[in-house]
């Protein structure tokens, strides 16, 4: 080899050793550059959870000093003794294998033992519980839209419009809607695992069978906290199409078919847990009579009351105002059911045809529509024709329709950046205030109702409350008038002329209490403690064998009804049945063991020390 050829050997095996070099600082710079990246995202991932977590406390954090309300939370929390017990096992069985307060939901059963385990009747603790599972949905909103749109600040700002929306006060601020956050929490759950699933399985990797499996898993935890996420499956097939795009463009109309039939059976297992959840909800509901009647209110006033009532929800969405605990039924004409159709009808068309471009559109529309079938009145539960808590998932659909519609509309604009910044923020400030004011309303009963009343008209169950509110308070002239507006807007209201009734007995006005409680009786025959307290009124005039047939048929409706006991065994001494009291008495005394009332009696008659 000569000396040029060994030179021009050298220099390039020293070029090649070079270049090796370079590459690899470049490959050390790359990776490092990566894993800043990486670490910055996650910095600013966690410091957007905080804020969220932070908006909330904002808001929520003064319901930590509000009580309990008269709507619901008896049946849910202080009336009940087995929620009262705290976490026990036979209150675990007791959850899965009985109804509570009309639905079987036993994850939310037991989440209320669990309060009454750690915070006894302190209802700031069981509202705190609430709080921290609304964060932590909102927080798992964020995550799951961040994994599945790929995509930071309009995820935080959808998760921030639900964090602290007025709709959502109801949902937080009322202990008995415990079912809504909790549910809330698992239904993002299986929205966070099905897009790592998802991502996971288009890289062909391993770990996709296990995200399947806990979204299925956390998806029948969700059901055992409100059956009304019957329809995540649907959502999830929405997700298909947008954000997760798992149809290949311009495939043909053949093969979307083929691609659709393969993500429906990829959703069975979610189907047949909604179906089975549907069931059992049906069964529970039947049992309880909490369904109206088809006779009672027709199909036709049903739809219209369903199409009306999106458009309310809509509408409460942009501007959130005289917001209510209970609305009360309306009587719509044939003009307002049809322009509410219409509008429906043209928002509908409109976002299909644009689905192509603009595919949030639909998606954000249809998991609006679709996620609210359980709850808008075609299977009306309960006389309300809609609730403010009802909205508590649905109305993602609209936000993400809203945040990205949005950000394709000023996509052309300069300064967008700054514009949708502004905008943001003001939107924020503005519902913060908003929903921290429509909070306070809800510290106690009567303030809850006053302003239920002031923002709705003929309301006969806020007429009804706050008189029972009232009652407590012992403003009898005030509760007595109350409960007379109740009945004059709706006169068969059975519970209105029980509780008016009630507040006779307390006046002394014993043979006009017996008439109203006749009267409840012959709208609700079933209802055991109007039986058991005309039979106190019956008692107490002197028709002692008509006292004992009414408590008797509250004991046939409920045998576990330790008052009826203990005043049937009353009667039962007057009439010289002194065995048969002292039955009675036992019985109430296994039902109400530290019972003193009953205890004495039991002594008065020579049974126990």
């Amino acid at each position: 080899m000569g000396p040029r050829a060994f030179n021009f050997l050298m220099y390039s095996l020293l070029g090649m050793r070079h270049s090796a070099k370079c590459t690899e600082r470049q490959g050390r710079r790359t990776v490092a550059r990566l894993a800043s990246r990486t670490e910055n995202d996650r910095l600013v991932t966690g410091i957007i959870s905080v804020v969220l977590a932070a908006i909330v406390w904002v808001v929520f954090s003064q319901t930590l000093g509000h009580g309990f309300v008269n709507y619901d939370d008896g049946d849910y929390v202080y009336n009940n003794p087995v929620i009262v017990s705290g976490l026990t096992l036979r209150g675990i069985q007791w959850a899965f294998t009985h109804a509570h307060a009309a639905n079987w939901h036993p994850l939310t059963t037991i989440s209320h033992m669990l309060d009454c385990q750690l915070y006894g009747l302190q209802p700031g603790g069981h509202h705190l519980t609430n709080v921290l599972l609304h964060g932590a949905a909102a927080v798992l909103l964020f995550l799951a839209l961040q994994q599945l749109t790929g995509t930071r600040w309009p995820s935080a700002f959808v998760a921030a419009v639900f964090a602290i929306h007025p709709l959502r006060v109801e949902s937080v601020a009322w202990i008995s809607e415990r079912k809504d956050v909790l549910s809330g929490v698992f239904f993002m759950l299986v929205l966070w695992t099905y897009a790592h699933y998802v991502r996971a399985d288009q890289r062909h990797s391993r770990q996709s069978r296990r995200w399947y499996i806990a979204a299925i898993l956390f998806f029948a935890l969700g059901l055992m906290c409100k059956p009304t996420l019957v329809t995540l499956p649907f959502v999830l097939l929405l997700l298909d199409y947008w954000p997760l795009r798992r149809f290949a463009p311009n495939a043909g109309k053949h093969n979307d078919l083929a691609r659709w039939r393969q993500l429906t059976i990829e959703k069975i297992p979610f189907f047949v847990l909604s179906v089975a959840s549907c069931v059992t909800t049906v069964l529970a509901q039947q049992e309880a009579e909490a369904v109206v009647p088809v006779n009672e209110l027709s199909m036709v006033d049903r739809f219209g009351n369903a199409a009306t009532s999106y458009v309310i929800y809509i509408t409460q969405m942009i501007w959130p105002a005289r917001l209510a605990a209970v609305y009360p039924e309306v009587n719509l004409n044939t003009a307002q059911a049809g322009l509410a159709f219409l509008v429906l009808l043209l928002l509908s068309v409109t976002f299909f045809m644009w689905r192509r471009n603009y595919p949030f559109l639909l998606i954000g529309w249809l998991w609006f529509l679709g996620m609210l079938v359980p709850m808008i009145g075609i299977i009306q539960v309960g006389p309300q024709a809609r609730a403010d808590r009802y909205t508590y998932l649905p109305l993602i659909g609209l936000y993400l329709l809203a945040t990205w519609g949005t950000m394709a509309l000023v996509s052309n604009w300069g300064r967008r950046r700054e514009l949708l910044i502004g905008a943001a923020v003001s939107i924020i400030t503005g519902l913060i205030a908003i929903s921290y004011f429509q909070t306070s309303t809800w510290r106690n009963s009567e303030t809850m109702w006053h302003q239920t009343l002031a923002h709705t008209s003929r309301n006969q169950i806020a007429e009804n409350s706050l008189g029972k509110a009232l009652v407590k308070e012992r403003r009898l002239d005030e509760a007595a008038a109350h409960f007379q507006k109740a009945l004059d807007i709706y006169p068969d209201y059975a519970e209105a002329n029980a509780n008016l009734a009630d507040v006779l007995c307390l006046q002394g006005q014993w043979r006009d209490a017996v008439d109203h409680y006749q009267m409840a009786l012959r709208s609700q025959p079933k209802y055991a403690m109007a039986h058991n307290n005309l039979g106190i009124a019956l008692a107490v005039i002197g028709n002692t064998d008509e006292a004992i047939d009414q408590f008797r048929e509250a004991l046939r409706i409920n045998a576990n009804y330790a008052d009826a006991h203990a005043n049937l065994a009353r009667c039962l001494v007057q009439i010289g049945r002194r065995e048969d009291a002292v039955g009675e008495l036992t019985q109430a005394l296994r039902l109400r063991p530290d019972d003193a009332r009953v205890k004495e009696r039991l002594r008065e008659l020579g049974v126990g020390k």
